[in-house]
């Protein structure tokens, strides 16, 4: 829940931010001249407009998040102490991590 927090808060921000700038620029009955967005009302193309914006940066925002995990995260073994085969050198180890030649 905490980085689910991180990461739509700050793009709730951004979307805002950017449907400000963007429709600061181009009026939505401009974008219905050039025919994307035909027999829609102002209003609906500000709310999708937003949404857009918003859905862009969470992605970019979770991306960062999935690209800032540490090493030990990512390699952490997935096996329980127990469940490690035989040979296992990290068995015994609670907190070590496996090579994926050791894992099943």
């Amino acid at each position: 829940m905490h980085k689910l927090i991180w990461i739509l808060w700050p793009a709730f921000i951004v979307g805002g931010v950017a449907e400000t700038v963007f429709f600061t620029v181009l009026d939505p009955q401009d974008l219905q001249m050039i025919g994307l967005v035909q027999g829609w009302g102002r209003t609906a193309v500000y709310s999708t407009g937003f949404f857009a914006f918003w859905m862009l940066a969470a992605a970019s925002s979770a991306l960062t998040c999935f690209l800032q995990r540490t090493a030990d995260e990512i390699n952490q073994c997935p096996l329980s102490p127990l469940q490690r085969p035989e040979g296992c050198p990290k068995r015994d180890d609670p907190q070590a991590t496996c090579s994926a030649s050791h894992r099943q």
